[in-house]
């Protein structure tokens, strides 16, 4: 990796919802961010290979996307405008049990290049077959935590636990440290309370935490209660799930205790808005978790059910949602939106003193954004104007570990024409496979 000098109109440090550094610089050396500041600001003793100079873009961390299927963008657009649950049994868990390990990693490269080309530089992905998506992660050159998905309420949950902790021995660690690793129980309504316990035993012996969907549904929430006589999150108290680090997606349906538990016990929290509203979940209570000291980062779900990993898209709906649902203009302000996709989002994964923020020291994980676009005039609040106004497509250089993956809107690590062609083939196939077996 080349040392490199890049210099832009401003900084956003996301370390302070003041700290923007207009005309400013940073200078990367191997993986690490080496110094932010003023144009000129430099030390002396930094000699760049190479200089980046865009006066009329601004520099922020990569977004961090919290929660995402990654391998389910083959299923884009084949199962729409579907209730959660009906979604689930009827169409993606039927043609989920016809996947290739093939497809799984094109689906997943598909996804990366997609990621890449929105300025996410890091994603939290729970699937299976997990061994190729992190292939298609560490060719792509993003960074990941990755987690087996396991269904423990049946016969194959054993084999999905011992599947994870080879995993977690495996890849913990991998991509020269861009891959890091969790177990991922589904869901409490998938994964009873003895099959938890296993959960907890076996990553607290491999020191790594649990990434799992809580609360996501009113049918969830119904169906816990009705079993255990407590709400999801209760249970995952009492189970013990807490006592390590966690990674819970969607948190739709709490009541105050609830809210009180997850910020007490720091749970890290994936808001998944767009999907949400998509599948009809629900609006998560995201001002009162916030308020309440919890650690709240955006996720964009799968592409089945969003149907993009646009983290820019989820920013926007994220703070929209918030004003429309408590009748607060004032609710979810922009910078605190951006703060969740980015220096929030590296909390909500325990990573913050690796990403989220551009200070001195942490990864350079840097996305630079074009702001010399007809939508992006005039500027007032550079915070508000990426928030409110900018695009995904407005992504012009992406910088992963000190590496640049995107050049003037250019993917560098991935053949994209090579990846989507390949990505319609095996989901063709797929659906093929799926229509023949019910015409059996």
């Amino acid at each position: 990796m080349a040392d490199l000098l890049i210099k832009c109109m401003a900084v956003l440090t996301m370390d302070g919802e003041g700290d923007i550094i207009h005309n400013g610089e940073i200078a990367v050396r191997d993986d690490l961010i080496y110094h932010v500041g003023p144009s000129g600001s430099t030390p002396g003793d930094f000699s760049p290979e190479r200089v980046l100079d865009y006066p009329r873009m601004v520099a922020m961390p990569g977004f961090v996307n919290c929660h995402t299927h990654a391998a389910m963008t083959l299923f884009r657009g084949y199962a729409d405008d579907l209730p959660l649950m009906q979604w689930l049994n009827e169409k993606i868990w039927p043609l989920e049990a016809l996947l290739t390990k093939e497809d799984i990693y094109r689906g997943t490269l598909l996804c990366c290049a997609e990621m890449i080309r929105g300025g996410t530089t890091t994603l939290a992905d729970m699937y299976v077959d997990m061994e190729r998506v992190a292939q298609a992660v560490d060719e792509s050159g993003l960074r990941a935590v990755l987690s087996r998905g396991m269904i423990g309420a049946g016969p194959g949950g054993e084999s999905a636990l011992a599947e994870s902790k080879e995993f977690v021995k495996q890849w913990h660690g991998g991509a020269g440290g861009r891959i890091a690793a969790m177990f991922g129980p589904h869901a409490p309504y998938t994964c009873p309370p003895e099959f938890l316990e296993k959960v907890v035993a076996a990553a607290e012996e491999m020191g790594v935490g649990i990434h799992i969907h809580l609360a996501e549904t009113g049918d969830e929430i119904k169906e816990i209660v009705e079993k255990y006589g407590k709400t999801p999150v209760a249970l995952m108290e009492e189970v013990g799930l807490f006592e390590l680090p966690v990674l819970a997606a969607h948190c739709v349906h709490l009541n105050d205790s609830d809210i009180d538990i997850l910020a007490r016990r720091q749970v890290g929290i994936a808001h998944n808005p767009q999907s949400n509203m998509k599948l009809a979940s629900g609006v998560a209570p995201v001002t009162r978790l916030l308020q309440a000291g919890a650690l709240v980062g955006l996720g964009t779900d799968g592409a089945s059910s969003n149907n993009n990993v646009d983290m820019l898209e989820e920013v926007r709906a994220a703070a929209l949602l918030q004003k429309l649902h408590t009748g607060d203009a004032s609710a979810l302000p922009a910078y605190q939106a951006l703060h969740m996709a980015t220096a929030g989002g590296a909390r909500a994964l325990g990573m913050q003193e690796q990403i989220g923020r551009l200070v001195n020291g942490l990864k350079a994980d840097i996305v630079i954004m074009d702001m010399h676009k007809p939508h992006l005039y005039p500027l007032f609040d550079i915070y508000a104007q990426i928030v409110y106004a900018a695009a995904s497509s407005d992504v012009h250089t992406v910088i992963i570990d000190g590496r640049v993956v995107l050049e003037n809107c250019r993917v560098l690590t991935l053949d994209e024409d090579v990846i989507m062609a390949e990505a319609q083939r095996c989901a063709e196939l797929l659906v093929q496979r799926s229509s023949a077996k019910v015409n059996q």
